[in-house]
Protein backbone atom coordinates (compact mmCIF):
# COMPACT_ATOMS: atom_id res chain seq x y z
CA UNK A 1 0.00 0.00 0.00
CA UNK A 2 1.34 3.10 -1.04
CA UNK A 3 2.41 5.74 1.73
CA UNK A 4 -0.52 8.48 2.36
CA UNK A 5 0.74 11.90 0.95
CA UNK A 6 0.44 14.64 4.18
CA UNK A 7 1.43 18.18 4.55
CA UNK A 8 5.03 19.16 5.87
CA UNK A 9 5.06 19.31 9.55
CA UNK A 10 4.76 23.00 10.53
CA UNK A 11 3.14 23.82 7.12
CA UNK A 12 -0.48 23.68 7.64
CA UNK A 13 -3.55 23.91 5.28
CA UNK A 14 -6.30 26.58 5.48
CA UNK A 15 -9.67 24.36 5.35
CA UNK A 16 -12.36 26.01 3.76
CA UNK A 17 -14.45 25.77 6.82
CA UNK A 18 -12.18 28.08 8.26
CA UNK A 19 -11.49 30.95 5.47
CA UNK A 20 -14.36 33.28 6.31
CA UNK A 21 -12.33 34.40 9.74
CA UNK A 22 -9.31 34.83 7.48
CA UNK A 23 -10.61 36.31 4.62
CA UNK A 24 -12.65 38.71 7.36
CA UNK A 25 -9.69 39.51 9.23
CA UNK A 26 -7.47 40.72 6.67
CA UNK A 27 -10.51 42.87 5.17
CA UNK A 28 -10.50 44.62 8.18
CA UNK A 29 -6.44 44.92 8.12
CA UNK A 30 -5.99 45.89 4.40
CA UNK A 31 -8.83 48.70 5.25
CA UNK A 32 -7.67 50.11 8.61
CA UNK A 33 -3.81 50.61 6.79
CA UNK A 34 -5.70 51.89 4.03
CA UNK A 35 -7.43 54.71 6.29
CA UNK A 36 -4.10 55.71 7.99
CA UNK A 37 -2.91 56.11 4.29
CA UNK A 38 -0.69 53.03 3.42
CA UNK A 39 -0.15 51.48 0.58
CA UNK A 40 -0.31 47.65 -0.67
CA UNK A 41 2.77 46.54 -1.74
CA UNK A 42 4.19 42.90 -2.42
CA UNK A 43 8.04 41.63 -2.73
CA UNK A 44 9.23 37.71 -4.35
CA UNK A 45 8.92 34.84 -1.42
CA UNK A 46 12.63 33.90 -2.34
CA UNK A 47 15.33 36.61 -1.91
CA UNK A 48 19.19 36.33 -2.71
CA UNK A 49 20.36 34.71 0.72
CA UNK A 50 23.03 38.03 1.40
CA UNK A 51 19.81 40.16 1.65
CA UNK A 52 18.68 38.24 5.00
CA UNK A 53 21.97 37.50 6.12
CA UNK A 54 23.10 41.51 5.63
CA UNK A 55 19.96 42.59 7.53
CA UNK A 56 19.33 40.32 9.73
CA UNK A 57 22.58 39.59 11.18
CA UNK A 58 25.20 36.99 10.41
CA UNK A 59 25.13 35.22 14.47
CA UNK A 60 21.20 35.50 14.94
CA UNK A 61 19.25 31.66 15.43
CA UNK A 62 17.52 32.99 12.08
CA UNK A 63 20.40 33.24 9.96
CA UNK A 64 22.14 30.22 11.78
CA UNK A 65 19.59 27.60 12.27
CA UNK A 66 15.95 28.51 10.60
CA UNK A 67 16.48 29.59 7.09
CA UNK A 68 15.40 27.55 4.18
CA UNK A 69 18.15 28.00 1.85
CA UNK A 70 19.82 26.22 -1.06
CA UNK A 71 21.78 27.06 -4.43
CA UNK A 72 20.11 27.04 -7.86
CA UNK A 73 21.31 26.07 -11.00
CA UNK A 74 23.47 29.00 -11.69
CA UNK A 75 25.10 28.46 -8.12
CA UNK A 76 23.24 31.32 -6.42
CA UNK A 77 22.10 30.98 -3.00
CA UNK A 78 18.82 31.40 -2.54
CA UNK A 79 16.69 31.53 0.31
CA UNK A 80 12.51 31.39 1.11
CA UNK A 81 12.32 34.64 3.26
CA UNK A 82 12.05 34.27 7.20
CA UNK A 83 10.78 37.89 7.27
CA UNK A 84 9.71 40.71 4.82
CA UNK A 85 11.91 44.11 6.24
CA UNK A 86 14.94 43.30 4.43
CA UNK A 87 12.85 42.27 1.43
CA UNK A 88 10.61 45.82 1.31
CA UNK A 89 14.02 47.48 2.45
CA UNK A 90 15.83 45.91 -0.63
CA UNK A 91 12.56 47.08 -3.03
CA UNK A 92 12.64 50.52 -1.83
CA UNK A 93 16.58 50.57 -2.71
CA UNK A 94 16.48 48.61 -5.99
CA UNK A 95 13.48 50.76 -7.56
CA UNK A 96 14.60 54.11 -5.72
CA UNK A 97 10.97 54.86 -4.18
CA UNK A 98 12.86 56.89 -1.34
CA UNK A 99 13.39 59.67 -3.42
CA UNK A 100 9.14 60.07 -4.26
CA UNK A 101 9.06 60.98 -0.54
CA UNK A 102 7.83 59.36 2.15
CA UNK A 103 7.29 55.75 1.97
CA UNK A 104 4.18 54.28 3.84
CA UNK A 105 3.81 50.34 2.97
CA UNK A 106 1.90 47.28 4.18
CA UNK A 107 2.42 43.09 2.46
CA UNK A 108 0.78 40.62 3.81
CA UNK A 109 1.99 36.31 2.74
CA UNK A 110 3.53 33.60 4.12
CA UNK A 111 7.36 33.43 6.13
CA UNK A 112 9.35 30.53 6.21
CA UNK A 113 11.56 29.47 9.23
CA UNK A 114 13.03 25.98 10.11
CA UNK A 115 12.51 25.34 13.45
CA UNK A 116 10.75 22.87 15.68
CA UNK A 117 6.60 23.42 15.09
CA UNK A 118 4.75 24.42 18.47
CA UNK A 119 1.78 26.24 19.66
CA UNK A 120 1.70 29.34 17.86
CA UNK A 121 5.00 28.76 15.77
CA UNK A 122 5.07 26.95 12.86
CA UNK A 123 7.10 26.35 9.44
CA UNK A 124 5.56 28.40 7.34
CA UNK A 125 3.46 31.29 8.75
CA UNK A 126 1.65 34.79 7.97
CA UNK A 127 2.62 37.62 8.80
CA UNK A 128 1.46 41.59 8.35
CA UNK A 129 4.03 44.11 7.50
CA UNK A 130 4.14 47.49 7.69
CA UNK A 131 6.77 50.04 7.08
CA UNK A 132 7.38 53.66 7.21
CA UNK A 133 11.15 54.95 5.25
CA UNK A 134 11.56 59.21 5.77
CA UNK A 135 10.25 59.61 8.89
CA UNK A 136 12.69 60.20 12.32
CA UNK A 137 10.38 61.69 14.01
CA UNK A 138 8.84 59.79 17.39
CA UNK A 139 5.12 60.89 15.99
CA UNK A 140 5.07 58.05 13.72
CA UNK A 141 6.30 55.48 16.23
CA UNK A 142 3.19 56.37 17.87
CA UNK A 143 1.00 56.02 15.01
CA UNK A 144 2.04 52.70 14.36
CA UNK A 145 1.16 51.63 18.04
CA UNK A 146 -2.43 53.75 17.48
CA UNK A 147 -2.68 51.49 14.38
CA UNK A 148 -2.30 48.12 16.21
CA UNK A 149 -4.37 49.22 19.57
CA UNK A 150 -7.47 50.28 17.11
CA UNK A 151 -7.08 46.60 15.24
CA UNK A 152 -7.48 44.87 18.82
CA UNK A 153 -10.54 47.00 19.67
CA UNK A 154 -11.77 46.23 15.95
CA UNK A 155 -11.87 42.41 16.15
CA UNK A 156 -12.43 42.09 19.61
CA UNK A 157 -8.91 41.31 21.24
CA UNK A 158 -9.49 42.81 24.40
CA UNK A 159 -6.42 41.77 26.93
CA UNK A 160 -3.22 42.28 24.70
CA UNK A 161 -0.64 44.46 26.55
CA UNK A 162 2.22 46.83 25.12
CA UNK A 163 6.16 46.31 25.99
CA UNK A 164 8.48 49.34 25.06
CA UNK A 165 12.15 49.82 25.04
CA UNK A 166 15.23 52.01 23.71
CA UNK A 167 18.37 50.63 21.94
CA UNK A 168 19.90 53.35 21.41
CA UNK A 169 22.12 54.52 18.81
CA UNK A 170 24.37 52.14 17.30
CA UNK A 171 27.14 54.06 19.14
CA UNK A 172 25.83 53.41 22.24
CA UNK A 173 24.40 50.42 21.77
CA UNK A 174 28.11 49.07 20.87
CA UNK A 175 29.04 50.30 24.27
CA UNK A 176 26.61 48.79 25.87
CA UNK A 177 27.25 45.08 24.38
CA UNK A 178 30.56 45.46 26.04
CA UNK A 179 29.36 46.38 29.52
CA UNK A 180 26.82 43.93 29.06
CA UNK A 181 29.47 41.22 27.66
CA UNK A 182 31.93 42.07 31.11
CA UNK A 183 28.95 41.75 33.00
CA UNK A 184 28.01 38.13 32.00
CA UNK A 185 31.82 36.99 31.25
CA UNK A 186 32.12 38.04 35.49
CA UNK A 187 29.06 35.69 35.76
CA UNK A 188 29.61 32.85 33.44
CA UNK A 189 29.64 30.17 35.54
CA UNK A 190 25.79 30.95 35.76
CA UNK A 191 25.36 30.60 31.98
CA UNK A 192 23.81 28.13 30.00
CA UNK A 193 25.09 26.64 26.76
CA UNK A 194 23.30 28.71 24.43
CA UNK A 195 24.26 31.90 26.64
CA UNK A 196 27.74 31.20 26.59
CA UNK A 197 27.82 31.03 22.78
CA UNK A 198 26.04 34.41 22.88
CA UNK A 199 28.31 35.58 24.62
CA UNK A 200 31.02 36.42 22.56
CA UNK A 201 28.54 36.59 19.19
CA UNK A 202 25.27 38.80 20.33
CA UNK A 203 25.33 38.98 24.31
CA UNK A 204 21.92 41.16 24.11
CA UNK A 205 20.22 38.12 23.03
CA UNK A 206 21.03 36.47 26.35
CA UNK A 207 18.63 39.51 27.87
CA UNK A 208 16.18 37.62 25.59
CA UNK A 209 16.87 33.75 27.48
CA UNK A 210 13.83 31.93 28.51
CA UNK A 211 15.87 30.26 31.06
CA UNK A 212 14.26 30.71 34.78
CA UNK A 213 16.98 29.33 36.24
CA UNK A 214 18.86 32.71 34.95
CA UNK A 215 16.23 34.79 35.62
CA UNK A 216 17.75 36.76 38.40
CA UNK A 217 21.57 37.03 36.84
CA UNK A 218 19.38 39.04 33.95
CA UNK A 219 17.42 40.96 36.31
CA UNK A 220 20.45 42.22 37.47
CA UNK A 221 22.33 42.63 34.01
CA UNK A 222 22.97 46.52 33.51
CA UNK A 223 20.01 47.99 31.13
CA UNK A 224 20.56 49.50 27.85
CA UNK A 225 17.34 52.49 28.89
CA UNK A 226 20.13 53.49 31.85
CA UNK A 227 22.89 54.19 28.90
CA UNK A 228 21.34 56.05 26.23
CA UNK A 229 22.84 58.34 24.31
CA UNK A 230 20.83 61.94 24.47
CA UNK A 231 18.86 62.20 21.15
CA UNK A 232 17.72 58.72 21.84
CA UNK A 233 16.66 59.36 25.35
CA UNK A 234 14.86 62.16 24.35
CA UNK A 235 13.15 60.25 20.85
CA UNK A 236 12.07 57.55 23.78
CA UNK A 237 10.72 60.09 25.84
CA UNK A 238 8.57 62.15 23.07
CA UNK A 239 7.72 58.31 21.74
CA UNK A 240 5.86 57.46 25.62
CA UNK A 241 4.20 61.52 25.62
CA UNK A 242 2.63 60.69 22.30
CA UNK A 243 1.29 57.47 24.10
CA UNK A 244 0.06 58.74 27.00
CA UNK A 245 -1.81 61.41 24.72
CA UNK A 246 -3.44 58.41 22.89
CA UNK A 247 -3.98 56.94 26.32
CA UNK A 248 -2.43 53.61 25.35
CA UNK A 249 -0.79 52.22 28.34
CA UNK A 250 2.57 50.06 28.46
CA UNK A 251 5.23 48.93 30.27
CA UNK A 252 8.82 49.77 29.79
CA UNK A 253 10.41 45.97 29.58
CA UNK A 254 14.55 46.48 29.95
CA UNK A 255 14.82 42.93 28.59
CA UNK A 256 12.90 43.64 25.27
CA UNK A 257 15.68 43.23 22.24
CA UNK A 258 13.72 41.68 19.56
CA UNK A 259 15.64 38.81 17.81
CA UNK A 260 17.24 41.10 14.87
CA UNK A 261 20.40 43.24 14.49
CA UNK A 262 18.83 45.84 12.23
CA UNK A 263 17.12 47.25 15.30
CA UNK A 264 17.71 50.63 17.40
CA UNK A 265 16.02 52.74 19.37
CA UNK A 266 12.23 52.06 20.07
CA UNK A 267 11.31 48.41 19.69
CA UNK A 268 7.93 47.12 21.12
CA UNK A 269 5.62 43.93 21.55
CA UNK A 270 1.82 43.39 21.76
CA UNK A 271 1.61 40.37 24.11
CA UNK A 272 -1.39 38.48 24.23
CA UNK A 273 -1.90 36.54 28.21
CA UNK A 274 -4.07 33.84 26.54
CA UNK A 275 -1.27 32.23 24.41
CA UNK A 276 1.19 31.52 27.03
CA UNK A 277 5.62 31.49 26.04
CA UNK A 278 4.19 32.09 22.85
CA UNK A 279 2.08 35.35 23.40
CA UNK A 280 3.62 37.73 21.02
CA UNK A 281 1.22 38.87 18.42
CA UNK A 282 2.76 41.90 17.09
CA UNK A 283 6.59 43.23 17.47
CA UNK A 284 8.55 45.58 15.62
CA UNK A 285 10.59 48.99 15.71
CA UNK A 286 13.18 51.32 14.56
CA UNK A 287 15.80 50.11 12.17
CA UNK A 288 17.18 53.70 11.07
CA UNK A 289 20.63 52.48 9.77
CA UNK A 290 19.37 49.16 7.34
CA UNK A 291 18.63 50.85 4.15
CA UNK A 292 22.55 52.45 4.10
CA UNK A 293 23.80 48.81 5.32
CA UNK A 294 21.53 47.33 2.24
CA UNK A 295 23.20 49.44 -0.80
CA UNK A 296 21.49 53.13 -0.23
CA UNK A 297 23.54 55.86 -0.66
CA UNK A 298 22.26 57.62 2.46
CA UNK A 299 20.67 56.77 5.88
CA UNK A 300 17.00 56.57 5.76
CA UNK A 301 15.50 56.54 9.05
CA UNK A 302 12.63 53.56 8.90
CA UNK A 303 10.28 51.96 11.31
CA UNK A 304 8.11 49.19 10.70
CA UNK A 305 6.46 45.89 12.86
CA UNK A 306 5.30 42.41 11.60
CA UNK A 307 2.00 41.03 13.39
CA UNK A 308 1.60 37.47 13.36
CA UNK A 309 -1.66 36.14 12.04
CA UNK A 310 -1.49 32.77 12.94
CA UNK A 311 -1.13 34.59 16.47
CA UNK A 312 -3.71 37.13 15.97
CA UNK A 313 -6.69 34.28 14.49
CA UNK A 314 -6.06 31.95 18.30
CA UNK A 315 -6.38 35.67 20.37
CA UNK A 316 -9.18 36.50 19.22
CA UNK A 317 -10.56 33.03 19.12
CA UNK A 318 -9.79 32.95 23.14
CA UNK A 319 -11.27 36.56 23.14
CA UNK A 320 -14.98 35.35 21.53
Amino acid sequence: MSKKIQAIRGMNDLLPSESNLWLALEDTINQLLISYGYKYCRTPIVENTETFSRAIGEVTDIVEKEMYTWKDLSGESLTLRPEATAGIVRMMIEHNLPREGIQKVFYLGPMFRHERPQKGRYRQFHQVDVEVFGVADAKIDAELIDITNSLWKLIGINNASLEINSLGSSETRSSYRKLLQNYFIDNKSQLDEDSIRRLTTNPLRILDSKNSEMETLIESAPKMIDHLDDESAEHFSAFKNYLDCLEIPYSINPRLVRGLDYYNRTVFEWISNDLGAQGTICGGGRYDELVKALGAKCDRPAIGFALNMDAVIKAKECCS
